[in-house]
């Protein structure tokens, strides 16, 4: 008895679907390789730019007062120092770093925080919301972003003297609220990733505009509430000239006025020259923000709106 074969039924093609074709890559012209390594070689530069200081402040943090005169500034002493002159920097003249980055802290706290809030609530109202005057509103953020901050310092001086709140940390708090370019920004995010749509849907199931402004706005403005909070965090943690004109009182002062001050203190007479602890202090000033860029990179996302409504 013989058995009958039954060929593999072949898979069925679907119709209208053509068989894919794999493509050769085009090969790259000269010109396109030659602009490839020149971009190269232009990145490379930039990224040297930016990690030669890093590297010399964190080489010089190990060195001693001694050390910084005698050695090459891009190569270790023979005494490695930097547990030391971590502790001789939290421990000198009765510890006041410690004040200086608590108050450093404070102003980055309530200042950057109140600033990212308020360009969050702004440049959600200004780009979803439609009031008269809005396009001068516009025209006054955009103003605002051109005037330097320095062209502002003495009017603010003399209105925060007038008020009777400069030395104190109110002077610096009040004017790090003021964001305008966070405005801006939030303002052109807002427009691009909260599709009207959404928000329509939301007020037609019975939702109110807290309601939607929390569990469907805010979610999509996470990218751009991050940037703003950097941008603002990494300007007012950096701020010195602001300090320097409303604060007198040393207890008060920020990393970066309590630095200087450490600097200033080998030209003035009978000063003790504490170079290697005011590079130690700078590499500890430079590695919380260090630590927020790499903690809330992954954050940096767009689009995420993206495909949530059918065209």
């Amino acid at each position: 008895m013989t058995g009958t074969v039954t060929p593999t039924a072949a898979r069925p093609r679907t119709r209208g679907s053509a068989p894919r074709l794999r493509t050769a890559s085009r090969p790259r012209s000269p010109r396109a390789r030659r602009r490839s390594v020149l971009l190269t070689l232009l990145t490379g530069l930039v990224l040297l730019y930016s990690l030669i200081p890093l590297v010399w402040l964190l080489i010089s943090a190990t060195k001693t007062q001694e050390g910084l005169s005698r050695s090459f500034g891009l190569w270790f002493d023979g005494d490695f120092a930097l547990w030391d002159n971590i502790r001789q920097t939290f421990t000198y003249d009765d510890g006041v770093f410690t004040r200086w980055l608590l108050n450093t802290l404070l102003y980055v706290g309530l200042g950057a925080g109140g600033a990212t809030l308020l360009a969050v609530l702004g440049g959600y109202a200004l780009a979803k919301f439609d009031f008269p005057g809005r396009r001068a509103v516009f025209a006054v953020v955009i103003g605002a972003v051109a005037v330097p901050g320095t062209a502002l310092a003495v009017p603010t001086f003399l209105m925060f003297s007038n008020m009777g709140l400069t030395n104190t940390p109110w002077a610096v708090i009040i004017p790090s609220l003021i964001s305008p370019f966070g405005l801006y920004l939030m303002w052109v995010f807002a427009g691009e990733a909260i599709p009207a749509e959404l928000l329509e849907a939301a007020r037609i199931d019975g939702a109110g505009e807290l309601r939607t402004f929390f569990q469907v706005a805010l979610p999509l403005l996470a990218p751009g509430i991050v940037t703003v909070s950097l941008f603002t965090m990494v300007a007012t943690w950096n701020n010195y000239f602001l300090p320097l004109i409303m604060i007198k009182d040393p207890d008060w002062y920020p990393l970066t006025l309590g630095l200087n001050s450490w600097n200033v203190q080998a030209a003035t007479a009978g000063g003790q020259p504490v170079f290697h602890l005011v590079i130690t202090g700078s590499l500890i000033t430079v590695v919380p923000l260090i630590a927020a860029f790499l903690l809330l990179q992954r954050y940096w996302q767009s689009g995420l709106a993206a495909g949530s409504v059918k065209e």
